[in-house]
């Protein structure tokens, strides 16, 4: 007996046991690219192109560009730093009680400015930056101009031009601006510029622009910058509190009102006083409510104590900056080259997923999968100290989508294609799960074949040429097809796969195109009811009708060539070799033994059935290697079958005795079966392990 061939192809092997195997994704992607045909195709290729520059210019398109905005925001938020309070920088400010105090609004108390620089310049600051634009005429200029020229502190003036900054200054304000500056301008008092950038919503998100007619950035201009980012224009970086208790925080930068170095002070007052500002960036502006207020991307978000939407003073905004100089936390884009390869590659990965051939579960996890990168990995850059500001992150999220619906529509339009040419190609040859995966992978049917080992059913129905001579062509017709309709649904109930109709025979086999574990009980299962089924047939005929034989059924296992052959304009899905030969013999040697189906010893290994019964060894017609074969008889009972059983074995061992007795015993008991006394009446004729010749 031969060993059960086990081999099956890769696509096939790796898939487990009632699971359809998945088509490779390089398989679908060259079917894809092969069968879409050329407008499909144009169409296709225009649809990802397009899907590609979404994904690369969604910073730049309407609508998008807002949404775009809105993550980047997030990002900033999330992934800024928690710092404690920085003693590097302070606020001096102009607040709304100050304003009460003084009762001048605008422009503001110059002498209250004159009396504070004057306290703070013996104080020991390292700079003074004045966010105050002196571009209106006080009764007070000369004080603090007298104060300006005196300074020995680099203390630098807030300057603005209309040219670059139209909406906050206009012409006489600026001239008067520029002869104020001119009149105070020493090598320690200078101007500076206090130039913002906003975007279209009017949100700060990164650093201005450094126009060559304008003085230097007053971050630039208060500490050295490295030239590297002497035109840094990338993101700001900002700061939020470190949480110093539960409800608590302290600001970032600490916020001093103005009064408190207005007052007059003697030398011990100010030693008091230094500690506020000694070897510290001073900032000096205003906090006023309604006045110099800006949105950032911390803007976006309520703040956790007050509950609202904060924005921020210019000077700030400011200190932000000078912070992120001071610590040279510049933040490193992303290259013009790098952002295509991504957004080339975020529209492949939607592309490729719609092609995606596994089960629900699997495909959902590499959905989440990506999506879980569209939102984790710009947060990452961005806490890794990359500048967002360019990242199309929903703009990926869209060309995902383009590239997925792009390449799932010509998938189908594949698809439908592949089902209309299996379903013709196949019918009803193919059981429903074999004909489902031939759809889905309709390359299993190309012109090929491959050594399968199959299990081979022949069928013929006795006496129906005979029949058809009796009656008329129709009922030819009508018989025939009810007869082949019944044993054509059981070869595919039983998952088998029908190679052909040869007049009122059946040809099909099990173990392509498609291979399962247990073809085997299959096959022997649909052999039997086969069998069955042309029984109840030939009691069913109608009156009038000539009667019909048995149906005769032949199994067997072997190997064979199995696929298309033919050409492609015509093509047939079968299998060829001599294990079909065999099946063949076997189906007609049941005429000779007087069975309905006869199994060989190789299938019959394999069947898993208990009620074989041995029907001896025999030499099939134009075959010279003998053959043991067998005979399910679920008729028999345990005890019966074995009897027969040890009467065969008897004979192949030469254990005349045993043999003569069960041999005995048996004919009297099987006398009217005919299929037994036919056996016994072989033993009879043939010697110890001699094989009977059909003929």
């Amino acid at each position: 007996m031969t060993d059960p061939d086990t081999s099956t192809p890769a696509a096939e092997t790796s898939a487990p046991d009632g699971q359809r195997p998945a088509v490779p994704l390089r398989k679908q992607v060259r079917r894809l690219v092969m069968q879409l045909g050329p407008s499909r195709m144009a169409a296709t290729i225009l649809f990802l192109i397009v899907a590609v520059l979404i994904a690369r210019f969604s910073w730049q398109m309407p609508l998008i560009d807002a949404a775009e905005r809105a993550l980047y925001d997030a990002r900033a938020t999330l992934m800024a730093p928690h710092v404690e309070q920085d003693k590097r920088i302070v606020l001096i400010t102009y607040n709304d009680e100050t304003l009460f105090n003084t009762g001048i609004r605008s422009p503001l108390d110059r002498t209250l400015l004159a009396n504070a620089l004057g306290n703070i310049d013996q104080m020991g600051a390292k700079a003074i930056g004045i966010d105050i634009a002196f571009d209106s005429p006080r009764p007070d200029d000369e004080a603090l101009k007298t104060q300006l020229r005196a300074m020995t502190t680099p203390t630098w003036l807030a300057y603005a031009e209309q040219a670059s900054n139209p909406n906050t200054i206009f012409y006489e304000q600026q001239k008067f601006l520029e002869a104020f500056i001119a009149a105070v301008a020493t090598d320690k008092t200078k101007p500076t510029s206090v130039l913002f950038r906003t975007d279209d919503d009017s949100v700060i998100r990164n650093w201005p622009d450094r126009p060559k007619n304008l003085p230097p950035l007053m971050s630039n201009a208060m500490a050295p910058v490295d030239p590297a980012h002497a035109d840094f224009q990338g993101n700001i970086r900002f700061l939020v509190p470190a949480r110093a208790a539960a409800g608590q925080e302290e600001p970032v930068f600490a916020n001093i009102p103005i009064d408190t170095f207005a007052m007059p002070m003697d030398a011990d007052m100010r030693a008091g006083f230094s500690e506020l500002v000694k070897d510290r960036y001073v900032l000096i502006g205003g906090d006023i409510i309604d006045n110099d207020q800006f949105n950032t991307p911390l803007s976006r978000f309520t703040d956790p104590i007050t509950g609202q939407h904060e924005t921020m003073i210019g000077l700030e905004v400011h200190a932000h900056m000078l912070a992120q100089q001071l610590d040279n936390g510049w933040s490193r884009p992303l290259s013009a080259p790098v952002l295509w390869i991504l957004a080339v590659l975020i529209v492949l990965a939607g592309g490729l997923t719609s092609l995606i051939d596994l089960r629900a579960r699997w495909v959902a996890l590499a959905f989440l999968g990506q999506m879980a990168f569209f939102i984790a990995f710009p947060f990452w850059l961005q806490g890794r100290g990359v500048d967002t500001t360019t990242l199309p992150t929903f703009g990926w999220a869209i060309g995902w989508l383009f590239g997925y619906a792009a390449v799932g529509t010509a998938a189908r339009t594949i698809g439908s294609r592949q089902r209309a040419f299996a379903q013709s190609a196949l019918g009803k040859y193919l059981p429903a799960d074999v004909a489902e995966q031939i759809m889905r992978d309709p390359d299993q049917l190309s012109l090929h074949g491959e050594r399968r080992n199959i299990f081979c059913v022949f069928t013929d129905l006795e006496g129906f040429t005979k029949l058809s001579h009796a009656v008329t062509p129709e009922t030819v017709a009508r018989l025939l097809n009810a007869y082949l309709d019944r044993l054509s649904d059981i070869v595919l109930d039983h998952g088998g796969t029908i190679d052909k109709f040869v007049g009122d025979a059946i040809v099909a086999f099990w173990g392509a195109p498609l291979h399962r574990p247990d073809d085997g009980p299959r096959a022997a299962a649909a052999a039997l009811a086969m069998y069955e089924a042309g029984e109840k047939f030939r009691v069913d005929l109608a009156e009038g009708v000539p009667p019909l034989g048995m149906t005769r059924v032949g199994l067997h296992v072997g190997d064979a060539i199995v696929g298309n052959f033919g050409g492609e304009g015509r093509i047939q899905y079968t299998a060829l070799g001599d294990s079909m030969n065999t099946a063949s013999r076997l189906e007609a040697a049941n005429k000779s033994l007087k069975t309905g189906v006869l199994i060989s010893a190789e299938a019959a290994a394999r069947s898993g059935r208990d009620d074989l019964m041995p029907m001896g060894r025999v030499t099939l017609r134009g075959r010279a290697q003998p053959v043991d074969v067998f005979t399910p008889r679920p008729d028999l009972d345990p005890e019966r079958r074995a009897r027969i059983a040890a009467l065969v074995a008897a004979h192949a061992a030469g254990d005349t005795g045993t043999y003569v007795t069960g041999a005995t015993a048996l004919a009297r008991e099987f006398g009217q079966d005919p299929a037994i006394m036919f056996l016994i009446d072989r033993l009879n004729n043939t010697e110890k392990g001699e094989s009977y010749v059909l003929s």
